[in-house]
């Protein structure tokens, strides 16, 4: 199965949370990609079977500005061979900022729905008021959203 990753990152911790993920899909036996600068046409030349989501939150919950460009191209073209792939979110963020907590994930969650990605595990939100190793903070995770892939 190939997994594609799409990251935004604003400091480089989602970016190295998606590298992990990486990593750790690919042992579990999947063809997992990721580039944190890719365009649509980088994602549908890969061919994906499934997404996964990387990204952090920024100003009043926004995506990050390395994913924007990706975002908006794929809500513009809403790639219908897409429908219906499985699919999750990581969502980074700090609680402290109350309601726009992990705004990205939930933005990228709701492009998901959209495009009839299927959800097969809730977003995982990681809290760096709380979290200083969101890489292994996100296998748990990770490991159950494996098997529902599998």
């Amino acid at each position: 199965m190939k997994v594609a990753i799409l990251s935004g990152s604003v400091y480089g911790t989602a970016e190295e949370v998606a590298r992990h993920a990486e990593k750790i899909l690919r042992e579990a036996g999947f063809e997992a990609w990721h580039n944190p600068r890719a365009t649509l046409a980088d994602v549908q030349a890969f061919a994906p079977d499934a997404f996964l989501a990387v990204t952090a939150t920024t100003g009043m919950g926004e995506l990050p500005d390395n994913i924007q460009a990706l975002y908006h191209a794929i809500r513009d073209q809403l790639p219908a061979a897409w429908r219906g792939l499985p699919g999750g979110v990581i969502g980074l963020g700090d609680s402290s900022y109350g309601d726009t907590f992990c705004g990205g994930g939930e933005q990228m969650r709701e492009l998901f729905a959209e495009l009839g990605v299927r959800e097969v595990k809730d977003m995982l939100r990681l809290d760096a008021s709380e979290s200083v190793t969101p890489e292994t903070d996100a296998e748990p995770w990770l490991a159950e959203f494996i098997s529902a892939l599998r």
